[in-house]
């Protein structure tokens, strides 16, 4: 299924132009229009899927091995020094554009904003917190 009114629909089908580095059947995986790194690309599944919690275990099956050789081959031809594989799912975890999607982000050491890039803090839980919390998953 795809969404009329999902602009990552409309990219991810070639209805607009993209700067496009791989594409088979269920992906098209093209630079970011505003990457936060040199050669920041998004993995988009080609059939409209919400978030995580939406998305086809079939399709999420081969998101993954995507994402690896995808990650090997951009940190060979650009030199990157690191990588970061994100996904957000919902607003409130960054999600801004409702149709899943990965974000491939090479990292570089000379990278002026990388102090800025994912913006985690922690929370300082206590021994017995994280165990409870531990407990509640289980």
């Amino acid at each position: 299924m795809k969404d009329d009114n999902c602009i990552f629909c409309k990219l991810a089908n070639g209805v607009f132009p993209t700067n496009t580095i791989y594409e088979d059947e269920d992906f098209r995986v093209i630079l970011d229009a505003e990457p936060v790194s040199k050669g920041h690309a998004l993995i988009l599944p080609k059939e409209h899927y919400k978030n995580i919690y939406d998305l086809d275990d079939a399709v999420a099956a081969k998101i993954l091995p995507l994402a690896k050789k995808l990650a090997s081959e951009m940190t060979e031809k650009l030199g990157a020094d690191g990588f970061n594989i994100l996904q957000n799912n919902n607003e409130v975890a960054g999600q801004s554009v409702f149709h899943y999607h990965m974000h491939l982000i090479p990292r570089y050491k000379d990278a002026t904003n990388n102090d800025k890039l994912l913006g985690f803090s922690h929370i300082g839980m206590s021994e017995e917190e994280i165990k409870a919390v531990c407990e509640q998953l289980k």
